[in-house]
């Protein structure tokens, strides 16, 4: 089992590097074209919204719905709200602590 997820480390490693090397040995063209430049602005927060999804949704391989759910709905309001980044941070974890706290919430 330790073998395998080795394996899949080491091939995360190289996968990074051929990326990271195909940044110098493609023409410049390529990585000024405009869809480029356009979607390389996305994939960051795409992958950020998947962290987050997963953190907050998933214990093992089951879908859960529990304080975690409700501090990111608090962070969500928060945000909307315009409040800065700390009280956002601090909104969502008091939200969650305190529902664990006083209902019990995993």
């Amino acid at each position: 089992m330790m073998g395998s997820r080795w394996a899949i480390v080491l091939v995360g490693a190289a996968g990074t590097f051929v990326l990271k090397a195909a940044g110098y040995v493609l023409p410049k063209s390529w990585l000024e074209h405009p869809k480029v430049q356009l979607v390389s602005g996305y994939i960051p927060v795409a992958l950020l919204a998947a962290l987050v999804a997963v953190q907050t949704f998933a214990t093992g391989k089951h879908l859960q719905l529990d304080a975690r759910a409700a501090g990111l709905a608090a962070a969500a309001v928060a945000l909307i709200l315009r409040a800065p980044f700390v009280v956002v941070v601090v909104v969502a974890a008091a939200t969650a602590a305190l529902l664990r706290y006083w209902l019990g919430w995993a």
